[in-house]
C-alpha cells in the first residue's frame, strides 16, 4: 500500500497541469507537422498559354507564352515558351492573292499545336495583330486589305485554339504595347524606380515611347495606363513610312527623280552594281506617284560607299523646318525632351548587332560605319557568305539610317547615347509589342497592386520558429512536473 502511494506521488498523471501541458504539446506538434507538410508539399505546376501572331510588313512571327495558372496576376510570371517564323514575306504581300495570306500561317499553327498540351488547346487564346505593312496596304487598297485579314481570320478560326480576333493595330498601340513589354519583363512596373523608354524599328514604321516628366502637349501622342496601382502617362508616336525598308524607298526616290537609268549611291558598298526595276521603288504609298511609263523602266544601282555622303542623303527624308510645339522630333511632330534609359529592339537591335555596334559610343559607331560602308562589296560577300545578298547589301544604309534617326530625328546626343540599350530578349522573351498586347487583352496586369499571399516564405519561417520554441517550453514544463529527480523517497507519515 505504501509503495502504491509512493508511485502516485512520483507520477501524478491525473494532475491538471500535466494534462494541459500534454494537450498543448500534442496540438503544437500536430500544427508544426501539418504546416510543414502543406507548405512544402509538391504541387504539380499547371500552366496556361496564349498565342500572338505579329503580322509585320516583312514577315510574320508566332509567339507562344505560358504562365502558372494560379499566379495570373503576379508580375514577371509570363514567359515566352516558343516562337515560329512564318515562311515567306508579310501578309500584306498577298494583296494580289489574298487566300495565300491565311495558308502561309498553317505550318506555324501546326507547330503551335505541338508546343501546347492538347488538353489546353481549346482554352488557349490566339490573337493576330497586323502592323505597318497592313496599315499601308489599307491606305493603298482597302478592299485587298480586308480580304487579306479575312483570309488569316479563316485560318485561325479553323485552328483548335480559342480565336480572339485579328486586327490592324495603330502605330500608337504598337509603341505603347512595346513599352509595356519591356517594363513588364524588366519588372519595372512595381518598383518605385523609373521606367525604360521603348524604341522600335520595323520594315515600314518606327515608334518611340517613354514617360516624360512634362505634361504631354499633344493629345494624339498621349496614352494613359494604370498598372499595379501606378499611373503612367506615355508619350508615344509612330512614324509610318520610316521603317528601314520604306525609308530606303524614300531615299532612293529623292535620288531617282527624275527617273534615271543609273544611280550612284553612297549608302551601298564600292563595287556593288545591280539592275533594278523602278516599280520596286515606287510601288508604295510612301513615295510619289509616277507615270506608268516610268514605272516600267529599270535602273542600274551602283554603290560608292561613303558614310558621310550617305548620311547627307538620308537627312533629306526628314523635315526639320517646322514645329508648332515646344519641341519636335521631325516632320513637325511634337516630342518632349528625351529622358531616362531606352531599350532599342527589333531592327534597331538586328542591324546594330550585325554591325557589332551595340556597345559603342555614338562617335565610335560613326567611325565603325564609315569603315564598313567603305569596304568593297566583294570583301563583304566573302566575309558573310551565308547572308542573302539583298539583305547584306542594305546594312550600310540601315546602320547609317539608325544613327541618323536616333541622333537627328529623336534628338539623342553623344552624352545620353549610353542610355540606349540595344536588346533582343529580356529573360528569354523577345522585346516587342506582342507580349504587352496579350497582357492588355487578357487583363494579366491589374490596375491595382495585388494582395500579398497569406503565407510568404518569411512568415512561414517565423511561424515555424515560434512553434519550435513553444514545443521546447512545453518539454521543459513536462520535465519540471514529471521528471524532477529526488535524492530520497518521501517518508510516509503514519
Amino acid at each position: 500500500m505504501a509503495e502504491q502511494r509512493e508511485m502516485k506521488a512520483k507520477t501524478p498523471w491525473h494532475s491538471g497541469k500535466v494534462i494541459c501541458v500534454a494537450v498543448f504539446f500534442i496540438a503544437a506538434l500536430v500544427t508544426l507537422v501539418t504546416i510543414a507538410f502543406v507548405q512544402n508539399k509538391h504541387i504539380p505546376q499547371k500552366y496556361k498559354y496564349g498565342i500572338v501572331l505579329d503580322a509585320g510588313s516583312s514577315h510574320t512571327a508566332v509567339y507562344i507564352y505560358e504562365w502558372p495558372a494560379e499566379k495570373e496576376n503576379n508580375t514577371g510570371m509570363v514567359r515566352q515558351r516558343h516562337t515560329c517564323a512564318v515562311k515567306g514575306k508579310g501578309i500584306s504581300s498577298y494583296a494580289q492573292k489574298t487566300s495565300g495570306a491565311g495558308q502561309s500561317l498553317m505550318e506555324c499553327i501546326e507547330d503551335a499545336k505541338g508546343n501546347i498540351p492538347a488538353d489546353k488547346h481549346e482554352e488557349t487564346p490566339v490573337y493576330l495583330g497586323a502592323t505597318a505593312g497592313m496599315r499601308l496596304l489599307k491606305m493603298q487598297d482597302s478592299e485587298s486589305a480586308e480580304k487579306v485579314m479575312s483570309s488569316v481570320e479563316t485560318t485561325l478560326r479553323s485552328s483548335p485554339f480559342d480565336y480572339q480576333g485579328t486586327r490592324i493595330i495603330s502605330g500608337q498601340e504598337e509603341g505603347a504595347f512595346g513599352w509595356i513589354t519591356v517594363n513588364y519583363l524588366r519588372k519595372n512596373l512595381r518598383k518605385a524606380a523609373g521606367t525604360m523608354g521603348a524604341l522600335d524599328l520595323g520594315g515600314a514604321s518606327t515608334q518611340i515611347t517613354f514617360v516624360s516628366r512634362q505634361s504631354v502637349e499633344s493629345p494624339d501622342n498621349a496614352m494613359d495606363f494604370r498598372l499595379y496601382g501606378n499611373d503612367y502617362q506615355l508619350y508615344t508616336h509612330s512614324f509610318l513610312c520610316y521603317g528601314k525598308d520604306q525609308v530606303l524607298k524614300l531615299a532612293l526616290e529623292t535620288r531617282l527623280m527624275p527617273v534615271e537609268t543609273s544611280l550612284e549611291d553612297p549608302c551601298f558598298h564600292p563595287g556593288y552594281s545591280e539592275k533594278k526595276s523602278v516599280k520596286n521603288v515606287f510601288d508604295s504609298p510612301c513615295v510619289k506617284t509616277i507615270s506608268e511609263e516610268d514605272m516600267n523602266k529599270s535602273f542600274t544601282h551602283n554603290g560608292t560607299g561613303n558614310f558621310t555622303e550617305c548620311q547627307s542623303s538620308i537627312m533629306k527624308v526628314f523635315n526639320f523646318s517646322r514645329c508648332t510645339n515646344s519641341g519636335c522630333s521631325f516632320n513637325g511632330v511634337y516630342q518632349p525632351p528625351i529622358e531616362g534609359t531606352f531599350g532599342a529592339f527589333s531592327a534597331f537591335y538586328f542591324v546594330m548587332n550585325f554591325l557589332n555596334l551595340t556597345g559603342h559610343s555614338l562617335a565610335d559607331s560613326k567611325r565603325g560605319l564609315e569603315l564598313y560602308c567603305n569596304t568593297p562589296w566583294d570583301a563583304i560577300k566573302d566575309r558573310h557568305p551565308t547572308v542573302k545578298h539583298k539583305y547584306l547589301a542594305e546594312y550600310c544604309f540601315s546602320g547609317t539610317y539608325i544613327l541618323t534617326l536616333l541622333e537627328n530625328g529623336y534628338n539623342f546626343t553623344s552624352e545620353n547615347w549610353k542610355d540606349i540599350s540595344f536588346i533582343d530578349k529580356i529573360e528569354g522573351s523577345n522585346a516587342g509589342w506582342t507580349l504587352g498586347y496579350m497582357l492588355n487583352l487578357t487583363n494579366m496586369i491589374p490596375a491595382e497592386d495585388p494582395d500579398m499571399p497569406l503565407m510568404p516564405h518569411g512568415g512561414f519561417v517565423t511561424l515555424m520558429l515560434f512553434l519550435t520554441i513553444f514545443l521546447l517550453v512545453l518539454i521543459l514544463l513536462w520535465y519540471k512536473f514529471l521528471g524532477r529527480p529526488s535524492c530520497s523517497s518521501p517518508k510516509e507519515v503514519v
